[in-house]
């Protein structure tokens, strides 16, 4: 079992700042103040939104006009954990998954991404990014996002790492220290526990296809150990190959169009055949 660095907040302090937070907590909305839902096609389980501004801390990234992000703040029991290789640590998080999209091999997968906490102490909090094989079907990891005071958030201590084809930039990815102000941490915004608080700033990501198929992305984030002091993952400008995700037609819009192209052809021959007769 992993201890966070120095001393932990004796418990019933912490429950009794939990309550804190929730009294000031019913106060707010259960999302993020001024957030939209996530785009159209997209699913979440747990607490999640799109911020169409800048949000504390949390800026819009560069070149884009919106972003999404999970948060554990109101997040629920055994959500936004691994896939795979779960810790056993987790408590409560959120999970969001895109919508389908067809690549072949080659294909560039693109995205920012930025991850915020205000618990800070080493090897607790986590967020990660993976491939799934069309919704349901877990398919890999991308990265793993870790609170950490010192060194490099990505990849996660002793969680799965960079995949093969990944690349960051910038390549350091560590803590810009401090207690992080933005909304979807609901009360804890503005908040910090120990070293290892603060935000990554927008990284981008890049992964190259090497087998064709139709995937989803999956997104999650999780308290560990306990469920005060939150944190949050936002997500910005998922595209393949330059297009965005949310502007491709999925598979099975691709197969209608398909089909509808085909009754037009037929339809024309018929009445070609019609006239000739």
């Amino acid at each position: 079992i992993k201890h966070k660095k120095g001393e932990k907040m004796h418990k019933t302090t912490r429950m009794n700042l939990a309550l804190a937070g929730t009294v000031v907590a019913l106060a707010v909305s259960g999302t993020a103040a001024f957030a939209a839902p996530l785009p159209t096609g997209w699913t979440s389980v747990g607490n999640s939104g799109t911020n169409t501004a800048a949000d504390g801390d949390v800026t819009l990234a560069p070149g884009f006009d919106s972003y999404q992000w999970i948060s554990t703040y109101n997040g629920l029991s055994g959500v936004g954990l691994l896939p795979v290789g779960a810790t056993g640590q987790e408590t409560n998080g959120s999970f969001a998954q895109t919508p389908t999209f067809s690549v072949n091999a080659g294909d560039k997968l693109n995205f920012y991404f930025n991850y915020i906490t205000s618990d800070g102490a080493q090897y607790t909090e986590y967020a990660w990014a993976g491939l799934f094989s069309g919704v349901s079907t877990f398919d890999s990891y991308l990265f793993t996002a870790r609170t950490t005071p010192s060194g490099n958030t990505v990849p996660g201590f002793e969680l799965p790492g960079l995949a093969s084809g990944v690349t960051l930039t910038p390549t350091a990815t560590s803590i810009i220290a401090g207690a992080p102000n933005f909304s979807a941490l609901g009360a804890s915004s503005g908040s910090c526990y120990s070293d290892g608080c603060g935000y990554t700033g927008w990284i981008e990501m890049e992964y190259t296809f090497t087998t064709a198929g139709i995937y989803s992305l999956g997104f999650g984030v999780t308290n560990a150990l306990d469920s005060s002091y939150q944190t949050a993952f936002a997500i910005a400008g998922v595209t393949v190959n330059d297009v965005s995700i949310n502007e491709t037609p999925e598979p099975a819009t691709l197969a209608l169009l398909g089909l509808g192209l085909v009754g037009v052809g037929a339809l024309r021959r018929r009445k070609e055949g019609q006239r000739a007769g």
